[in-house]
């Protein structure tokens, strides 16, 4: 039995994106939703247990695919047209109107995993957002980054991603563990804006036109939440992204994977109910 009620959104492209909505099941309602915005190549089955357990605490949830990932793929992945800018300019958009419509609700929490809490910069509709939690957010700038993935990700960047696009015609991350194949624009993108500081601010000027530049209109408060062992979201990197919204009152939450038990935490495995001992944390920085 599905705890979720599937949904078709549509764009203002028409393009239409795979969405769940979950129904809050405690008593006391929250008044805001929660939009789950995912990471790059990572389906909305990855948050589905998160989602499931903030009903239990109040809220309704929207989750859903970006375009060119998991559902909301049309077609081969190699045909795919879907960019970063779209996601931010039209799909997050789209899931934000989707959301108010099926709650009767005057705003959302977003709550943006990786990519996905990096984008508000560009939604148009930004004012009907009440609050962000990034978890895991940053602008993953390349310089930025720790370990393994610094060394990992200039190759792939690049190597794989360049050559991928001339003989497969899509990022092919699914083989190196990284979340779904990417289209080959948003795989371009993802190295692009990564390799300067600010992440989406890259495009301005350029995929997105200045006067869709919203980051210095933003003033609803954004938190990111990050782990030590994060090699992505290092603590340069979150700086890097909370820099770009001047007007909103920002804040950070470093969780170190010890003092909850845990032996890494990581990039990902906020969302994990193996760590579901973290989602209290997250919830706690949901309020308006």
């Amino acid at each position: 039995m599905n705890t979720f009620e599937a949904l078709t959104i549509t764009c203002k492209d028409g393009y239409s994106l795979s969405a769940r909505f979950y129904t809050a099941s405690a008593m006391q309602k929250k008044n805001c939703p929660v939009l789950i915005c995912p990471a790059t190549g990572i389906t909305q089955n990855f948050y589905q247990a998160f989602a499931e357990w903030l009903t239990t605490q109040g809220y309704d949830v929207l989750s859903f695919d970006f375009r060119g990932i998991g559902r909301s793929l049309h077609g081969p992945v190699s045909q795919s047209e879907a960019s970063i800018v779209d996601w931010g300019q039209l799909d997050i958009p789209a899931a934000i109107e989707t959301l108010l419509y099926k709650t009767q609700a005057d705003q959302v929490i977003l709550v943006g995993h990786s990519a996905g809490g990096q984008l508000l910069g560009i939604v148009p509709n930004h004012e009907k957002v009440a609050k962000v939690v990034a978890v895991s957010g940053s602008t993953g700038h390349v310089k930025g980054l720790k370990g393994r993935t610094r060394l990992l990700a200039p190759v792939m960047f690049n190597v794989i991603f360049p050559l991928a696009r001339i003989t497969k015609g899509y990022g092919p991350t699914q083989a190196i563990g990284m979340g779904e194949n990417l289209p080959k624009d948003v795989a371009r993108e993802w190295a692009q804006f990564c390799s300067k500081p600010g992440y989406i601010i890259n495009a301005i000027g350029k995929k997105v036109a200045s006067a869709h530049d919203y980051h210095n209109q933003i003033t609803c408060p954004i938190t990111s939440i990050w782990a030590t062992d994060d090699e992505i979201a290092t603590q340069a990197n979150v700086k890097d992204l909370l820099r770009l919204y001047p007007k909103a009152h920002t804040e950070m939450i470093e969780l170190q994977p010890q003092e909850y038990g845990h032996k890494g935490i990581g990039h990902m495995l906020m969302f994990r109910k193996s760590h579901q001992n973290l989602w209290p944390v997250i919830e706690q920085h949901l309020s308006v």
